[in-house]
């Protein structure tokens, strides 16, 4: 599989088609600008992430700078995207049933029944929306553990945002023998209850779909696009004048 190395990340190059087809086992990362930067910083999740089958781009920005590394990127595909075309691709395949794991109390269950009555089919078999903390808290893990093998789900969509979806997998994921694909696909569920909305085509056309989510929530993105996020761009200078080194390799 062709991939492109941005900074120390890993980002494979496939289509939406390619991704749809190779997808039948594995951890499915989706790298942005956002989490690039996090791999810089946390280790354990830059550790685990690497581990992932397959590392898709999740951000136009990053599209365009790989053809700066003479590898352009194919296709930018959102999480978002992503996973509404992955149920309509196994919409008559009862092998393929999703557990929900994320979002605010009661989003997730109004995501599947949204998600089911579109597909045709109980495709979405169970939810769950863990309180603030769960991940330090290793009998609500169980529990969570519990609820998805007492279900019939042989995929699991983590919806927590990085690093946390990613570490809580790779925790987990031997402990649930039954789930072929975990999907770390961040705010997903909002966007499938129709909690949260897309940018609109344009903005996402001209990799400004960052901006338009800080424009809807200005409190919560402002230190994430113009603090932390900014300083991509430094790390990616360096990486197009040969001086970048992976913080975490001698």
């Amino acid at each position: 599989m062709e991939s492109v190395c941005i900074l120390n990340v890993r980002v494979d190059n496939l289509t939406t088609k390619d991704l749809l087809e190779r997808l039948d086992r594995g951890v499915l990362v989706t790298p942005n600008v956002d989490d690039i930067m996090k791999h810089q910083k946390d280790e354990e999740f830059h550790r685990l992430a690497s581990k992932a089958e397959f590392s898709i781009c999740d951000s136009r920005v990053l599209q365009l700078l790989s053809k700066l590394l003479g590898k352009p990127i194919q296709e930018t595909i959102p999480g978002s995207s992503f996973f509404p075309a992955f149920c309509d691709y196994h919409a008559k395949d009862e092998r393929i049933k999703v557990f929900l794991l994320g979002a605010k109390d009661g989003v997730a269950e109004v995501a599947r029944q949204k998600i089911n009555a579109r597909i045709g089919r109980e495709i979405v078999v169970g939810t769950y929306s863990p309180p603030f903390g769960f991940e330090k808290d290793e009998m609500e893990c169980a529990k969570i553990v519990g609820l998805i093998s007492a279900t019939s789900a042989t995929v699991v969509l983590v919806g927590l945002g990085n690093p946390k979806q990613t570490k809580w997998i790779y925790k987990y994921k031997e402990q649930l023998p039954s789930i072929d694909i975990f999907m770390a696909l961040g705010a997903t569920i909002d966007f499938e209850a129709g909690n949260v909305k897309r940018a609109p085509k344009w903005m996402q056309k001209l990799a400004m779909e960052w901006f338009y989510r800080f424009l809807m929530e200005p409190k919560r993105m402002f230190r994430r696009y113009f603090v932390d996020d900014v300083k991509f761009f430094w790390y990616f200078g360096r990486q197009l004048l040969g001086i970048y080194r992976n913080p975490f390799k001698d």
